[in-house]
């Protein structure tokens, strides 16, 4: 712990106007540990708190006639700006008429009385009268000084970390459209989201995730816009946070999601603002965490998962058509492998037969039986993905491009693999490439092999059965108690119109999406 004694307090500051308040964190209940009016008492106290903590900072300093009063700023010198701020002086300069110096006449008595009554109009404080709250504001990054002769607190608002810039998005890069992205500041994402949404009926709710983190984690939703229903279920849902360490988006999505289990992600997320406004008009609701780079978007329906925000930027067919790409880009994906297996073992006559003879002449000499050539093939490229994407940015596409290219060429002349194994593995990698939201890609990488497993034992007939089952899980699915297929489970004709195509914006602006997303299933039940 550090000591430093001076006649004034100096930290840094990046707000230069608010009023006094009482801090939003202080318990509405008596306070069980007050602070007390001898300052070394409170000093033990905090010393016994941060002590082996060579960053903690306590500078003491008097003030007042003939500085025989005595005071201690406490912070941490790692989250502090470093500019030379005095903060009592600028918080104190409204108490008295001349310009405050050294030796300023002000009592403890003048100090309660202003900073109690919210006198100060200079500085953003929050006055505290619980020591376990002023540890909090300290490790939140607050710089908080106590008096001599006052049981309470002043706490100033003078964090600093250097954080990401806003810059272009890295996962979700568009050709047409806004380019900013989220970063891990907590501030400058509500504010590009503020931004964006000038209306008092965004509101913003902010809690605080339990254990020794204390992640700070707000929500938003837009009032009217937002189902009651579903805002109540996931209010519900969200306390389950309060008990746990909380260091990412994902903790929350895992437990508030309704299947732990499932392959396919429940919530959405994204890094541009637009697409996350967007998705408040709809009546989503937005989760926000301090240190992540995304923003999580509750519900997720199976249908949102390949839209993007370039769609409304575009015109109308052009928009469809690359829908309708990255369906087929879906099914791919999915099922490629699988029917190569099925084909090629179980239904050869449905292979034309030019093609089947190129196929036999290319499997000619391959020891492996079809499904375990594609399994080879899928697990090569699979490993050749993960290490791409662990790799330095600058070798790591190299290294996968590089890799597929000389693993596929050495297969082949191995006699491991046929060229046309080689094809249907490089189509499916490159399908669930076509897909914009990446958490779903995952699940079909997951959902693929259980395909290839029951195409190898039963043909076409095993993989109508999975995909039945695939479809059952689908359909049983639900998010924050909504269907996961709406539209299509409930069907409604009129929801589609922004689904498997894009209407024009005219008529999406006459009627917005939001408005007949609204009536979605909770329960089951048609409300149409």
């Amino acid at each position: 712990m550090t000591n430093s004694s001076s006649g004034q307090t100096q930290a840094g500051s990046t707000e230069s106007s608010g009023t006094v308040k009482t801090s939003a964190d202080q318990p509405a209940t008596k306070p069980k540990k007050a602070i007390s009016e001898q300052l070394q008492h409170n000093l033990a106290f905090l010393e016994t708190i941060f002590s082996n903590s060579s960053d903690i900072v306590v500078r003491n300093w008097n003030y007042g006639p003939e500085l025989k009063y005595t005071a201690c700023s406490v912070y941490y010198d790692s989250l502090v700006q470093e500019d030379t701020v005095n903060y009592m002086k600028i918080s104190l300069q409204d108490l008295v008429t001349h310009e405050i110096g050294p030796g300023m006449d002000v009592t403890p008595q003048d100090i309660k009385a202003f900073f109690e009554h919210d006198g100060v109009s200079a500085k953003k404080a929050a006055v505290c009268n619980d020591l376990d709250i002023l540890v909090d504001e300290i490790s939140n990054g607050r710089l908080v000084i106590l008096f001599d002769q006052w049981d309470k607190a002043l706490s100033f608002k003078a964090e600093s970390v250097e954080t990401r810039q806003v810059n272009e998005s890295v996962n979700e890069s568009v050709v047409q459209g806004p380019r900013e992205s989220t970063v891990e500041n907590l501030q400058k994402n509500l504010g590009l989201l503020r931004l964006r949404l000038k209306s008092p009926k965004f509101k913003l709710e902010m809690l605080t995730a339990g254990g020794e983190t204390k992640t700070t984690i707000v929500y938003g939703y837009i009032e009217g816009r937002v189902d009651g229903e579903l805002l109540a279920e996931f209010k519900k849902r969200i306390e389950q946070v309060k008990e746990v360490e909380v260091l990412e988006s994902a903790y929350i999505e895992q437990l508030i999601e309704d299947s732990t289990y499932s392959p396919f992600p429940q919530h959405r997320y994204t890094e541009r603002t637009d697409m996350a406004v967007a998705g408040l008009l709809d009546g989503k609701i937005a989760v926000l965490t301090q240190g992540t780079g995304g923003i999580l978007l509750c519900p997720g329906l199976f249908t949102e998962f390949f839209q993007s925000s370039e769609d409304y930027y575009q015109r109308t067919l052009i928009s469809t058509l690359i829908r309708w790409l990255r369906i087929v880009a879906f099914v791919i994906a999915l099922t490629l492998p699988s029917i190569y297996i099925a084909l090629s073992t179980f239904h050869p006559e449905l292979i034309p037969t030019v093609l089947l003879l190129a196929i036999l002449n290319a499997r000619e000499g391959i020891p492996l039986p079809a499904f375990f050539e594609a399994l080879l093939m899928e697990f090569f490229f699979e490993l050749m993905r993960e290490a791409g994407v662990r790799l330095p940015r600058p070798v790591g596409s190299a290294v996968s491009i590089v890799g597929a290219l000389v693993i596929g060429d050495a297969a082949i002349s191995a006699g491991i693999a046929s060229p046309i194994m080689v094809i249907v593995v490089a189509l499916t990698g490159i399908a669930s490439f076509a897909i914009p939201q990446y958490n779903i890609a995952i699940s079909l990488r997951i959902l693929r092999f259980p395909l290839m497993v029951s195409a190898a034992i039963l043909g076409g007939f095993g993989m109508m059965i999975c995909l039945i089952f695939i479809l059952l899980h689908l359909c049983k699915l639900r998010t924050l108690g909504q269907p996961y297929l709406a539209p299509f489970a409930p069907f409604r004709l009129t929801e589609l119109r922004d689904v498997i195509m894009r209407a024009s914006l005219k008529t999406l602006l006459r009627s917005p999406r939001d408005l007949h997303k609204q009536k979605l299933l909770i329960n089951g039940k048609n409300e149409e």
